[in-house]
Parts: structure tokens; C-alpha cells; sequence
């Protein structure tokens, strides 16, 4: 008996389905050619038949193609270039089998159609024109897969690989990106080196975190966040840093959904941790220029008020010079009018008028003089008391020049004490600063008390 080989076509390769014809081929030992003859018709008849059952097995074969694509998310940057992979498993030629790429959320929903071998532009959505395509030289190998050109924010979404004719698909779910590097800017203040990390561009919106040479997270302020236009994220942080935390620093922004990170670093010159003034430094240098103000202030009152002391005792002495000179008249007057006091009675009644005058005249004067006497003697006691203040001034801001100068040296010396007894050592120069600030202000407070009382009795 003769077996007869059934060739068919599978996942794109042959298969025997009895081998051990070839082998019984040959095992035959044709003697008598006559005898071959009548097998003839039955052998063409199998041929045949087993060709039937050749083809029916290919096109059983094709109509088990089913569509496979990518379990994950497929990222892509935005201006980029991008494959959404699908093709048929088993393999099989989909030159002139119906394709269609859909997203659900759009209208239209094609993003890219083929049938019968041609794409079919008037039924694609029109922000996808131009931009979509199949590879037409791996189409006989099942690859349907689809590229898009120049990704945009809006390609985002979920994309459906569908066949027609054999009913299968597969959804693909597409993240769209974007992302720059950021940059560092360093600024010192008093508090310290302030570091501003700041990055444009991204989508999703992004994180920032700062980390130091060993690699620490630095604790930063909020991050601010500004949403552009173009729906594009700009981001930026900031954070005060100090030696201790080394020279050396790194910014990173980083979006997880995507998988991007960017990250960019810097270093920061010895120059820029200078030592920085301790808080009861600050507060003395503030006082001294507090002091000078004040001490300032107080000597130009001072001044005013010596000149007009002067002016007062210049004008008193006028008062008395006038004074006396109108008593010289009296006197005058009334030995004239004693002369002739024996002409009658009229001079003698004006005369008695003028004294009366005079007398009210000479006693107004006389209390004016005691008033400015008191005055004067009050000033000679201001003068008194300002210089008073004036020397414990000077004494006060020499006391805070000496402690200054100290403050310094210690600040130039290396630390022997720890850092509890430095900061009771600051506390209590802070609390004696504190209470020569306080004497100081209640010396000014008293000199305006005696200034207001002099303007009141001027």
C-alpha cells in the first residue's frame, strides 16, 4: 500500500503529515512497468482529493488569525514619532484584508482605514491626516501595526486594532508626554543660600525634589506650578541651604505616570557660606546705630536749647535795662513835679495818676523778671541733666562698641562651649541689650517730657 503525503500551510510554515511515504517510495521495487498501469486513475484520484484537503486546511489555518498588540501603555514625547503594535498570531498576509485603527472618544472615530488594499482618507478624523500609515512591506507577514507622526498632546487616548473579517481586536491605550531639563539659580541671603530650580514644558504635570551630595531629600518650600496656554507645565522650587549640607546639590523633575525624569545639579562656591551674623550680634549692631541716631538727636536738642537760653538771657537783660530806666524817669518826674508842686491842685492829681501807672507798670515787670529768672534756672537744670545724659550715652554706646568688638572675636574664635551654652550665652547678651535699649528710650522719653513742659510755660 502506497501512503501519500498531505502538505498544508501554518503560522507561515509547511508540515508533513506522514513522513514514511518517501520512505515506502523508495522500498518499491518496480519490476514490470505493466503492472503500474492499472494503478493510475486511483493514484490521480487521491492526488486530487488530497489537494482539496490541502487548500481547505490553509484556509482553516488563516480563519484562526486572531489580532495580538502590547499589554502596556505605550509612551511617546510630544514632536515624536510613535508605533502602536498589532499583528496576527498565527501570522498571515493582511495585504488585502479591511484594517481599521478607531479611538471610541472621537467623531469621526477612524484614525486610520484600509480596504481592499487602499486607505480610505475621506472617513479619518482630520486631526489625524497626514500623520497616520501602515508598513505595506510587512502586511504579508500579519503587521498591522500603526505609526503616527509628530505626536500631539490630543493623540492621547485608547486606539482599537480591528479585522473585519475575522472579528478580533485589541485596544491599545496611548500617554502622551513632555518634558525639558531644568535649570538651578543661587541667590545668598541673610538666612542663607537660597537654590531655584525651575522646568517648562512638561506634561503631565511633573514633581520636583531636591537631594544633597549624599544623596538626602532636602526639605523645600511648595512647589509652584503654572499651566501655560498650550496646556504645558511649568514648574519650579526653592530651598534655602546651608555648609552643612555640602557644596554639591541636585534638582529632579520627574513625571512616574510616564517614566520620565529629568535632573540637573549644581555647585556652590565656599564663598557663598560665609559666616552669618548670630541673632544678639544683630541686635547690638542694631542698637549702636540706634544709639547714634539717638545721640544725635539729643545733641542737636541740646544745642537749640543752649541757643535759646542765650537769647532768654539776653532778653532779660533788656527787661532790666529798660526797667531801670523807667524808675529814672519816675524818679525824675517826680522831683521835677515836686518843684512845682505848689502851682496847684491839677498836677498834683496828674502826678498821683502817673505814679499809680507807673507802680502797676514797675510790678508787671518785676513779675515777668521772676519769670524769666525761673526759666533760666530751669534750662541751667535741663542743660544740667542733658549733659548728664549726654555723658551716660557715651558711656552706653562705648559699653556696646566693647561688647560688639567681643561678639566678633568669639565669632573669629573656634567654639569650645556647646551649642546649649552658646545659645543661654546669646540669650542673656540679648536680655542685657534689651534693658540698655529700655534705659535709653526712657531717657529720650523723659528729655521730650521736659522739652513739652518748657514749650508750655514759653
Amino acid at each position: 500500500m502506497i501512503t501519500l503525503p498531505c502538505f498544508y500551510i501554518c503560522h507561515g510554515r509547511f508540515h508533513i503529515s506522514q513522513l514514511n511515504y518517501f520512505q515506502n517510495f523508495r522500498m518499491i521495487h518496480i519490476q514490470d512497468r505493466q503492472l503500474l498501469k492499472p494503478f493510475i486513475c486511483g493514484f490521480t484520484v487521491l492526488v486530487l482529493s488530497h489537494a482539496v484537503v490541502f487548500l481547505l486546511l490553509t484556509q482553516s489555518c488563516e480563519g484562526q488569525s486572531h489580532v495580538i498588540g502590547s499589554p502596556q501603555p505605550i509612551v511617546a514625547m510630544v514632536g515624536d514619532d510613535v508605533i502602536l503594535p498589532c499583528h496576527l498570531e498565527p501570522a498571515a498576509d493582511a495585504t488585502d484584508l479591511a484594517v481599521e485603527w478607531a479611538r471610541p472618544d472621537l467623531d469621526p472615530r477612524f484614525v486610520h482605514l484600509r480596504r481592499d488594499g487602499e486607505e480610505l482618507l475621506m472617513q479619518q478624523n482630520p486631526s489625524y491626516v497626514g500623520r497616520t500609515s501602515l508598513f505595506i512591506n510587512k502586511l504579508k507577514c500579519g503587521d498591522i501595526s500603526l505609526r503616527i507622526s509628530k505626536v500631539k498632546l490630543s493623540d492621547a487616548g485608547t486606539y482599537r486594532c480591528f479585522l473585519p473579517t475575522s472579528s478580533t481586536d485589541h485596544v491599545s491605550e496611548l500617554l502622551v508626554g513632555s518634558t525639558s531639563s531644568p535649570e538651578i539659580e543661587i541667590s545668598k541671603l541673610s538666612s542663607g543660600v537660597v537654590l531655584k530650580c525651575k522646568s517648562e514644558g512638561w506634561y503631565p504635570e511633573p514633581e520636583v525634589l531636591w537631594f544633597d551630595v549624599g544623596g538626602n531629600v532636602l526639605s523645600a518650600g511648595p512647589t509652584e506650578t503654572v499651566r501655560g496656554p498650550d496646556d504645558l507645565y511649568t514648574v519650579s522650587s526653592t530651598v534655602t541651604v546651608d555648609k552643612r549640607h555640602g557644596n554639591r546639590f541636585n534638582c529632579r523633575v520627574q513625571q512616574n505616570n510616564i517614566n520620565q525624569t529629568r535632573e540637573t545639579h549644581i555647585h556652590v562656591p565656599d564663598d557663598f557660606f560665609t559666616a552669618q551674623f548670630s541673632s544678639s550680634v544683630r541686635i547690638t549692631i542694631s542698637l549702636v546705630a540706634c544709639f547714634v541716631c539717638v545721640l544725635t538727636v539729643v545733641f542737636a536738642v541740646w544745642k537749640i536749647n543752649k541757643t535759646k537760653m542765650h537769647q532768654d538771657e539776653t532778653e532779660v537783660e533788656k527787661e532790666k535795662s529798660k526797667t531801670s530806666n523807667n524808675t529814672a524817669e519816675l524818679q525824675l518826674l517826680m522831683e521835677g513835679q515836686r518843684e512845682h508842686l505848689m502851682t496847684g491842685s491839677e498836677k498834683v492829681n496828674y502826678l498821683e495818676k502817673t505814679k499809680v501807672n507807673l507802680d502797676e507798670k514797675l510790678q508787671k515787670k518785676d513779675e515777668e523778671l521772676q519769670h524769666v529768672e525761673h526759666v533760666i534756672t530751669t534750662l541751667r537744670e535741663q542743660k544740667k541733666d542733658l549733659k548728664n545724659q549726654r555723658e551716660k550715652l557715651i558711656q552706653l554706646l562705648q559699653e556696646v562698641k566693647t561688647q560688639t568688638e567681643e561678639n566678633k572675636k568669639k565669632l573669629k574664635e573656634k567654639p569650645t562651649l556647646d551649642r546649649e551654652k552658646k545659645m543661654e550665652k546669646r540669650q542673656k547678651s540679648k536680655i542685657h541689650l534689651e534693658s540698655r535699649k529700655t534705659e535709653c528710650e526712657e531717657m529720650i522719653q523723659k528729655h521730650r517730657e521736659t522739652t513739652g513742659v518748657n514749650r508750655e510755660n514759653d
